[in-house]
C-alpha cells in the first residue's frame, strides 16, 4: 500500500510525540497536528488497516516496524532539510514549514545526494 503525504505526517507526529511524551494517544495527535478528533480517528483506522500502527486496549498508538521505518525516514528528512535551510539563512519557522512540504516529494536518490553534498562541503552532518 502506498503511503500518502498525510499518512506520513501522522506517522511522523506519532514518532515525535512518543519521543516527547513516551506514550501517544489519538487526542495527542489531534492536538499536535491541529486536526479534529474524527479526522485523526479516520486516519488511525486507515493506518491500522494498512499495517503501519496498532492501537492498544488503553488507546495507546504504537508504530509497527513498517510504520516506524516510514516515520523515521520522514523525520530524518524533516530534521535535515530544516537544519540545512536555516544554515542557508531561512528563518526557523519558514524552514520547518518548507521542510514539511519538501520532505514528502524528494526521491531517495535526491535526498542521499543532498546529504552527501552537505557532508562534503560543510564537513558536518546536520541530522
Amino acid at each position: 500500500m502506498v503511503l500518502h503525504e498525510s499518512g506520513e505526517d501522522y506517522l511522523e507526529a506519532i514518532l515525535v510525540l512518543r519521543q516527547q511524551k513516551g506514550t501517544v494517544r489519538s487526542i495527542d495527535v489531534a492536538q499536535y497536528l491541529g486536526y479534529s478528533k474524527p479526522s485523526v480517528s479516520r486516519a488511525v483506522s486507515i493506518l491500522k488497516s494498512n499495517g503501519y500502527l496498532t492501537m492498544e486496549r488503553d488507546g495507546r498508538l504504537e508504530l509497527t516496524p513498517q510504520g516506524e521505518a516510514n516515520a523515521q525516514r520522514v523525520y530524518e528528512r524533516h530534521r535535515f532539510l530544516s537544519q540545512w535551510l536555516v544554515k542557508l539563512g531561512v528563518s526557523p519557522e519558514v524552514a520547518a514549514a518548507d521542510a514539511c512540504r519538501i520532505e514528502h516529494d524528494l526521491s531517495a536518490e535526491t535526498f542521499e545526494c543532498l546529504k552527501e553534498h552537505v557532508r562534503r562541503y560543510t564537513q558536518e552532518d546536520p541530522t
